[in-house]
C-alpha cells in the first residue's frame, strides 16, 4: 500500500468496494487543515468520492444506507484502518462521499450548529443536539470552536451520545 495518505485511502476504498462486488473509481481531494495561528493540530482531511456513474440507484442507496449509516460505517473503517500504526503526526481524516450525500448533510449540520448557537445566545441555556454520528459531532465542534462565547462537548455513551452547546465559561 502507498505511503501517500490520499493514494492509500483510494486503494483501500477501491479494494473494499471490490470485495463487496462493486467496481468503480474513487476520486480524491485534499482539504488542508487551517488554523488561525498557522500551525494546525487538526489532521488533513482527504475526501474520497465514490464515482456513482457506473452504479445503479439501488447500489447507491445501499452504500449510503439509512440516514447515511453505511457511508458512516465505511468512513469509520477507513479512518480506523488507514490510521492504524501511523504516528500521530502522520494521521489523516478521511471523508467518504457518494452522490453528494456528505455535502448536503454538511449543510444540514451547519444549519443545526447555527440554530443551536442562536438558541444558546438568546436563552443563555445549554442546547443538546441528538442523533449525530461521531463525525457529525466533530464537524460541529470544529465549526463552533471559532466562537469564543460558546463551548461544545459531548455527553453520554454511544449510541446515545449527544453534542452540547453552551455559553463559554468566563475565566
Amino acid at each position: 500500500m502507498s505511503d501517500n495518505p490520499m493514494q492509500r485511502g483510494q486503494q483501500w476504498l477501491k479494494t473494499l468496494l471490490e470485495l463487496t462486488g462493486v467496481s468503480t473509481e474513487i476520486k480524491s481531494k485534499l482539504e488542508t487543515a487551517q488554523s488561525q495561528e498557522g500551525d494546525s493540530s487538526e489532521p488533513d482531511n482527504y475526501w474520497l468520492t465514490i464515482d456513482e456513474n457506473n452504479l445503479t440507484p439501488e447500489e447507491i442507496q445501499v452504500l449510503i444506507g439509512a440516514d447515511g449509516s453505511v457511508l458512516d460505517a465505511i468512513q469509520y473503517l477507513a479512518n480506523s484502518v488507514l490510521n492504524l500504526s501511523q504516528p500521530h503526526e502522520d494521521q489523516a481524516f478521511y471523508t467518504i462521499e457518494l452522490n453528494g450525500y456528505r455535502i448536503k448533510r454538511q449543510a444540514e449540520i451547519c444549519s443545526l450548529a447555527e440554530a443551536a448557537a442562536d438558541e444558546v445566545r438568546s436563552t443563555g441555556q445549554e442546547v443538546e443536539i441528538k442523533s449525530l454520528s461521531s463525525a457529525e459531532r466533530r464537524q460541529i465542534h470544529t465549526f463552533l470552536k471559532e466562537f469564543r462565547d460558546l463551548e461544545t462537548f459531548s455527553r453520554g455513551k454511544e449510541p446515545h451520545r449527544h453534542l452540547v452547546v453552551r455559553p463559554a465559561l468566563v475565566e
